[in-house]
């Protein structure tokens, strides 16, 4: 029986959980906009790139932990919008991000197939060397990278969400 990969799903469970608690009472008009503070815009990641940015990382943990990651491969669009070099922009008449349902279908959607995997993988994975080169050096395993993506790295954004909220005057989730 698997030991590691429920310690990292248990963390991204809370995540999700937060995602969703973080989206109470946000209109669809105002999950694509920065918020506004007494009339000074401020340009911080907005809900809209906030998930579409993580949806793009439980194809990853799913691949890398040799699930067929085939249904949630982000498409060309998601990539361009919301890798990790895209800029976040207002988007006062959503024409630029995808709908708020479909950004979050996406996030939760892949991210529970990922915790799916993450329960089911053998502990062998994830003490394999991390096949990205370039975050090797913080994260030597992929049981190290897939704990940052679905623990420090989401938390992080959802920390930006919640700043988020608060700035849009909805208040604390």
């Amino acid at each position: 029986m698997p030991n590691i990969g429920p310690m990292i799903a248990a963390s991204a469970k809370l995540g999700l959980g937060y995602a969703e608690r973080l989206l109470k009472d946000i209109p669809a008009e105002k999950y694509a906009r920065f918020a506004e503070v007494q009339g000074t815009v401020i340009e911080s990641n907005h809900p809209a790139f906030i998930y579409g940015h993580l949806s793009l990382y439980a194809a990853r943990v799913i691949d890398e932990l040799g699930g067929d990651a085939s249904a949630y491969n982000p498409s060309a669009e998601y990539e361009k919008l919301f890798s990790k070099d895209a800029v976040c922009v207002d988007d006062p008449d959503n024409s630029i991000y995808p709908s708020m349902d479909e950004v979050n279908t996406h996030l939760f959607t892949n991210y529970r197939a990922a915790v799916a995997a993450l329960e089911q993988a053998e502990d062998e994975v994830f003490e394999q060397q991390n096949p990205n080169e370039a975050m090797r050096e913080k994260f030597a395993t992929i049981g190290a990278m897939h704990a940052f993506y679905v623990g420090g790295h989401f938390m992080m954004h959802m920390g930006q969400m919640s700043a988020w909220r608060r700035m849009a005057g909805f208040g604390p989730a």
